[in-house]
Order: C-alpha cells, then structure tokens, then sequence
C-alpha cells in the first residue's frame, strides 16, 4: 500500500511540475498546438506519459478542446488548461484558468472557482458524502455572484482509470455517497457567467476505447493494436495516431468509431454561452482529512 500511495505522490508531483511549467510559457497569441506540444513533451521528459491530451478550453467552452493537427487557433481570452499525468498507471488531474483578456476582466470568476476548490479540500475526509463537497462548491461560487456548472463533476480515480466510482457533482446533489480514506479523487469546480450547464459541441479528436468489436480492415486494426497497447482505455488524441501512421490515420479512426469501438468526445459549451473558469487538483482521503497531491 505504500508504495501505492507514493506512486500517486509522484503523478501530482509531476502534475504540479507540469502545471507550473504550462504557467510559464502561455501567452496571448501562442498557438494551441506549439503549447499542448510542449506540456506534453514536459510531461514525457519527467518520465511519465499524458492521462488524456491537454484540454485547452476557450471562453464559454468549458472542456474537452483539445488542438487537432492542422489547428490555427491562438492562447486568447479566458483559457482553462487541463492536463493529466500518467505514472505507471497512476494516474493525476489538475487544471487552472488564465484571464488573457485585455484588461484581465474575468479575474475574479477565475477566483470564485479556485476558492470553491479551497473550500472543499478544507471539509474532504472519511465519511463525508460528495452533497456536502458539492454544496460547499456551490455556496462559494454564488456568494460571488456565479453559477456552478451542474452536469460537470468531479470524479473518483483508479489505477488507469481516470473516472471511476465516486462522482463528485459541483452542486448540492442530495447524494448520500461518502468519501473513504484511501481514496483518490478529483475535485473540479467550474465557475460560469451563464445558466450553469453545458452542452455538446463539435467533436473534439479525443477519443477513447470502448468496445473490442470485430473489425476487418487491415490499417483499422493495426491502429486499434497501438490505441491497445499505448491508452488502453485513456482518452487519446487523434492528432497522436496521425503523427505515427499519417494523414490515412483519420479514415481509420472514423471506422473504428463507427463500428461503435471508439467514443469519439465532444467539445462541452455553456449552453447560453457564459464565460467559465475551472480550477481542479488530485486529493488522496487520509485517515483523518485529505492531502492534496497537486500542490
């Protein structure tokens, strides 16, 4: 069990590294692409891999923007990066907004989701149900005058499974599930201008396996081996099978999900277009409250 735990320890630590090193080289008019790049070959140089590819969120697009391979998009308004880390399986969360406005004029809707996390890892330990976590969450950002996002959630981790078990509503869900010590576990505030909820978007080129259904094209398979052996079942990006197998890889990857064996994710928006913030770190439940294991 030990040596468990420390191999959590060291995922958020190399998260934390990551995500302090993601702070040092944003800024207005970057391209998205040179900047996932570089957070996850940093990811690779401290000896782990990416949980899921760098979500690189614009405005009122709450998650899941992730860059494709020809994107032309820049670093621009208000930006939430989420980055995971693989260690052996181990696996770590976290993610920060940055205002890149003029004027920096969403600096305290950044605030009120990064309070609304401080005020629930100051109630997290063994037995107290995820309603309590999510109406902390909930009372902070609207004494700010926001609305949480309702149907995004934090989530239990697993090894290689990066939502698993527990979920962990940014509201109060009436839910009687209870944290356990020993946990590890994500909590995700999301802060919005708007009415608090999200919708489906344009498809995102992050995929994720979900079924091993026949399938008889030669190059279809190939690609699913490497998706196998490489993400199991982690979220993956297209933009990473076509730097190995080339431009013909997406013909594959659109089979794939339409035999139903890939989900291909969509980008998640507020569904009345308000501005969103996020902030999110990986917590272990200790025996009598929480260690955080991004910080």
């Amino acid at each position: 069990m030990a040596e468990k735990i420390e191999n959590w320890k060291k995922a958020g630590q190399i998260a934390r590294d990551v995500s302090e090193y993601a702070k040092s080289i944003i800024q207005q008019g970057v391209s998205l692409s040179q900047i996932t790049d570089l957070i996850e070959l940093k990811i690779n140089e401290l000896g782990a891999k990416p949980a899921f590819p760098v979500n690189l969120s614009i405005n009122e697009t709450a998650a899941h923007y992730t860059p494709t391979a020809t994107d032309p998009s820049i670093a621009e308004g208000l930006l939430k990066v989420d980055l995971g880390v693989n260690y052996l399986g181990y696996l770590a969360d976290t993610a920060f907004t940055i205002d890149l406005t003029p004027d920096h004029e969403y600096s305290e809707l950044i605030k009120a989701a990064e309070d609304a996390l401080g005020e629930a890892i100051k109630i997290i330990k063994p037995g107290i149900t995820v309603s309590e976590i999510g109406a902390a969450i909930e009372s902070k950002i609207r004494d700010k005058g926001y609305n949480p996002i309702r149907n995004l959630s934090g989530h239990e981790i697993k090894l290689w499974n990066l939502h698993a078990g527990l979920t962990i509503p940014n509201y109060n869900s009436n839910s009687g599930s209870k944290l356990k010590e020993g946990m590890i576990i994500a909590i995700e505030p999301f802060a919005t201008t708007g009415k608090g909820m999200v919708k489906d978007g344009r498809p995102s080129g992050i995929y994720k396996f979900i079924a091993n259904n026949p399938i008889r094209d030669t190059e279809s398979r190939k690609i699913l081996q490497h998706i196998m052996e490489n993400y199991a079942t982690l979220p993956f990006a297209g933009r990473w099978i076509i730097d190995i197998f080339g431009n013909r890889a997406q013909l594959a990857l659109n089979m794939l999900q339409q035999q139903g064996i890939l989900y291909q994710f969509a980008h998640l928006n507020e569904s009345s277009n308000g501005m969103v913030s996020q902030a999110e770190h990986t917590i272990l439940v200790t025996k009598n409250g929480c260690e955080v294991l991004t910080i």
